[in-house]
């Protein structure tokens, strides 16, 4: 994750999963405009056809967090949500990019809900949420009122359950872990954008946004290397991947060719 100096925001009570947004803004982005100007014309014409200019206000900062900033992976994810790609992959590719750009869900999925899922409690409590995040805040020195905790938590909680990490209206538990190869083999390129390759790859923390061991990894490389996808081959402690493209983009061809 690019944004460990980012302290905690509580932009997840305002901004979740947002995924049916999230794919209209992925659509509507004008790419002979910059990004300024896309914002600006997203909010005039309100293609999220909210109730209040103040409700498109709080979300598209969001979204050029999450899919604007760096651009390297933004063009890619763009070209992948106006192609005929599964929902299954999409929700996940855009679940990876919503976690890398918010420090706070990063944090809660990948240290939290990975220490249950390792030990087996699936069990997603509503008060040890919400210790957890106030230990967090307390590390890190940020200081949030009871009642803005109370919210973000919650928010943390929704934006899991939209994102199919956990299940459950009410009692919140681990759903299964559910990582289409497609969108595992596209993911583990857009890592690979950022240096990781081998055995760093496998065993990025990354992974454990979708509560992965580095054994579930490599049995989701094995099955994208049989659905030729990237090439994985291992011999004891050396590891080399490589990908069927050059290119993020190519990558997004290929996915959106096949996962429909």
């Amino acid at each position: 994750m690019k944004e460990n100096s980012r302290p905690y925001s509580s932009k997840i009570i305002k901004a979740g999963a947002l995924l049916t947004d999230s794919k209209s803004f992925l659509q509507a982005y004008d790419e002979k405009l910059s990004a300024v100007e896309n914002l600006q014309r997203l909010q005039r014409e309100n293609i999220f056809a909210k109730d209040t200019r103040s409700r498109v206000a709080d979300i598209l900062p969001i979204f050029r967090q999450r899919f604007c900033d760096d651009q390297a992976l933004a063009r890619p994810l763009r070209k992948l949500a106006r192609g005929s790609t599964s929902p299954d992959v999409l929700d996940r590719i855009l679940y990876f990019h919503a976690g890398r750009s918010d420090r706070l869900l990063y944090d809660f999925a990948c240290n939290f809900l990975f220490e249950k899922q390792r030990t087996g409690d699936l069990q997603v409590k509503f008060d040890d949420a919400s210790r957890f995040v106030s230990a967090l805040l307390q590390q890190h020195g940020v200081s949030w009122s009871p009642s803005t905790l109370q919210h973000a938590t919650q928010g943390l909680l929704a934006t899991l359950r939209d994102f199919h990490v956990l299940e459950g209206a009410v009692k919140k538990r681990i759903a299964p872990i559910y990582l289409p190869p497609e969108a595992f083999a596209y993911i583990a390129f857009a890592i690979h954008v950022g240096g990781p390759s081998g055995d760093r790859l496998v065993h990025h923390p990354d992974w454990r946004l979708f509560l992965l061991t580095p054994q579930a990894v490599e049995r989701l490389f094995l099955e994208a290397h049989q659905r030729h996808l990237l090439s994985y081959q291992a011999a004891g402690n050396m590891i080399r991947i490589e990908f069927i493209t050059r290119t993020l983009e190519e990558m997004a061809d290929v996915i959106a060719a096949r996962a429909h």
